[in-house]
């Protein structure tokens, strides 16, 4: 087809009488011809851009020649597992001397009172503080060596990162103390452990480390060491006990006088003894070495030292550790919470944080928050418009926070973080896909999902910077391998792509302390670790966890069933906060017990013409069946059998919580309490649903 042809379709002028055309525009019409070809070459220009991602995101790992079906990341060397990044980085002392160069003494721990700005100390301030510390616990009989176990049992603040540090500089071991273990856990802890010297935040913790040592349970321990000021007469109490109580600042005094070379660590030193709470039995003390934590973090993320980390999760566990370690050893930042959870928005406002870890259960509260303010038909629209609006960027690989829809509806909860949030980062529970593609969209910042357990020092496994899809984990990290092993008893087979996840690599502990029997459950002769997930390959290479493979009990008939997967399931219920799937050996059904969501209820309940006050609602049957029936859509939808459906619930009114003792400080399930708690409301369960 001719172009005169083509422009007379278009009832354009031909080519010919083009410039009688131009010549004939108005002058008006040649200023707004103009403001739009500005308007487009500014928008060519700034338009929001996809991050690139380190590699082919439909091809995130590849199997290991020759390993039974192992799979390894495809970033990097490949061919090598990792064991560190920088080559003046191998320990965690070596890590935080990093930081203090590269940050030019930058600030390093920032701290605040109520209504206050934050305050900082600065990386040069942080290592002096260490060293003399570090040389005050060698005044008080303390020695330079791996085998020496400090413990410490306070809530986050710089005086726990420089309590560590100080053992890190000097080759001990630090053994956190949980604040929610409850007293028999920090028995037991400190007499496995053999710990001498506690170093604790408040008075409160050290009168109930003293009470173990009047009623002779601790008769190991001789030193506690106190962040906070005390009175003179728990000086007193503690010396008619034997042990010696004093302030950290008299400790750092001490080892200023009588100052000490450091003895730093090798790689291969144990670093921490972690002490995993179990649901069922003992902690469990996973021995970590330096290397460990190096090579778990390496390649993790990629900060920089203008980053700012908001630290709020417990230090005691590992997911918290190793970022905090990835920040310190890029230069950056870390400011703590006061200390109240429910400060922690204001906290943020003032420090303005760039990475903020989380747990799903925040994610979870967030996004039942945002729409729970959608209080209208019409609101809740606009909202779910918006963010499929920007959902679509987020599936094109461009996450932003300054688009017409953050302006009209997401910059407010943007700014309850800071508004300065660049990374999320969430891990140590499953996270909701539906939860995660939301807040991608209106948080506008990259979250990142990982998974793993103390026993490989935290992660396995890590969203690739570029993929923001839900519904799986990541890739294996590039410091270790993964495989599936087949579970025959739940029908999960390595033919199929499926199996219980094993990790191996630098990442992996050494075993848990003075414990070889569940040491070698944990890991087989060939180093291999034996998570007890259940997971699955997908076609882009990355891993999805689809069952527990504890917990696991058989039915009447004979059927197995997992509950924690199908537990995973329900709390996707809108009313729902928390879920106990119940089976019994001598049944051949499920039972549940629901806690309901006190913000979310009432105004799901009303759309169902249901009224009254939370306690009122919890006691409606008519509600407690719309529950049930949501469930119920929610297991059909995801596959469940029919044996694997709850075929009863009770509605319970408080929350499952580590303080009335029915979740773990990590806030998993204990089980066996659970179901001891619970016991009257299920036999009542079967008695009435046979």
């Amino acid at each position: 087809m001719q172009a005169q042809e083509i422009l007379r379709m278009l009832r354009l002028p031909e080519l010919g009488d083009l410039s009688q055309f131009f010549r004939s525009l108005s002058a008006t019409t040649l200023v707004s011809m103009g403001a739009l070809a500005a308007i487009l070459a500014y928008w060519f220009t700034h338009r929001p851009k996809a991050l690139q991602p380190p590699c082919n995101l439909l091809m995130q790992s590849e199997e290991v020649e020759g390993s039974g079906g192992a799979r390894r990341s495809v970033i990097g060397d490949s061919q090598q597992l990792f064991t560190h990044y920088y080559d003046d980085a191998r320990t965690m002392y070596e890590v935080f001397r990093r930081g203090l160069r590269i940050s030019g003494n930058g600030p390093c721990l920032g701290f605040r009172n109520p209504k206050q700005p934050y305050q900082w100390l600065s990386y040069q301030e942080v290592a002096d503080r260490a060293e003399f510390l570090g040389s005050g616990l060698l005044q008080h009989n303390c020695k330079p060596c791996t085998d020496q176990f400090i413990g410490v049992f306070a809530q986050n603040r710089p005086e726990w990162i420089i309590a560590e540090l100080a053992c890190y500089t000097y080759s001990m071991v630090v053994v956190p103390l949980y604040d929610t273990l409850g007293p028999g856990a920090v028995r037991y802890i400190i007499n496995t452990a053999d710990i001498s010297t506690v170093i604790v935040d408040k008075p409160q913790k050290a009168v109930v480390l003293l009470e173990h040592v009047e009623r002779k349970e601790t008769p190991g321990l001789k030193l506690i060491i106190l962040m906070e000021p005390f009175e003179e007469a728990l000086k007193d109490r503690g010396q008619e006990c034997g042990v010696v109580i004093k302030s950290m600042q008299d400790v750092e005094d001490c080892g200023q006088q009588n100052h000490c070379d450091p003895v730093p660590p090798k790689p291969s030193d144990l670093s921490i003894v972690c002490f995993t709470s179990g649901t069922t039995g003992n902690p469990k003390g996973a021995m970590l070495t330096h290397g460990n934590v190096v090579a778990d973090f390496s390649g993790f993320l990629k900060v920089t030292e203008d980053d700012v980390l908001i630290s709020f999760l417990p230090l005691a566990h590992m997911f918290e550790r190793v970022i905090q370690s990835v920040v310190y050893c890029h230069g950056g930042r870390v400011g703590f919470f006061q200390g109240d959870i429910r400060l922690l928005s204001d906290d943020m406002k003032a420090l303005c944080p760039t990475i903020f870890p989380v747990v799903p259960r925040l994610l979870n509260r967030m996004y039942d928050k945002i729409f729970s303010q959608a209080d209208t038909p019409l609101k809740r629209w606009l909202l779910e418009f918006a963010a499929k609006r920007k959902q679509a960027e987020v599936r094109s690989g461009i996450i932003r926070n300054d688009s017409i829809w953050d302006e009209l509806f997401f910059n407010k909860v943007q700014a309850s973080l800071g508004g300065c949030v660049r990374m999320i980062v969430t891990g140590a529970a499953p996270a909701s896909p539906t939860v995660l593609g939301f807040l991608r969209a209106a948080l506008g910042c990259q979250v990142y999902e990982g998974y793993g357990q103390t026993e490989c020092t935290a992660g396995c496994t890590f969203t690739t910077p570029g993929d923001w899809t839900s519904g799986h984990v990541g890739a294996p990290l590039p410091c270790n391998h993964i495989k599936l092993v087949d579970v025959e008893e739940l029908n999960y087979w390595t033919s199929k792509g499926e199996g219980e996840i094993c990790v191996r690599g630098p990442n992996v502990f050494k075993g848990y302390l003075k414990d070889p029997e569940r040491t070698k459950e944990a890991l087989d002769d060939d180093g291999w670790l034996h998570t007890g997930d259940i997971g699955k390959w997908l076609p882009t290479g990355t891993l999805k966890i689809i069952d527990r493979k504890k917990h696991i009990f058989k039915l009447a008939q004979g059927e197995y069933v997992a509950p924690e997967m199908i537990e995973n399931i329900y709390i996707r219920s809108e009313p729902v906060a928390q879920v106990y799937v119940h089976g019994d050996s001598l049944k051949a059904f499920l039972v549940g017990i629901v806690v309901p969501d006190p913000e979310v209820m009432p105004s799901w309940a009303q759309k169902r013409g249901i009224e009254g006050t939370y306690a009122e609602l919890c006691t409606n049957k008519e509600l407690k069946k719309a529950i049930l029936e949501d469930m119920l859509r929610l297991g059909k939808e995801s596959g469940l059998h029919s044996f694997e459906q709850v075929k009863a619930i009770h509605i319970h009114s408080d929350m499952f919580s580590v303080q009335n003792g029915l979740l773990t400080p990590t806030l998993k399930a204990k089980r066996p309490e659970l179901r001891e708690y619970f016991k009257k409301q299920i036999e009542e369960l079967y008695s009435t649903s046979m």
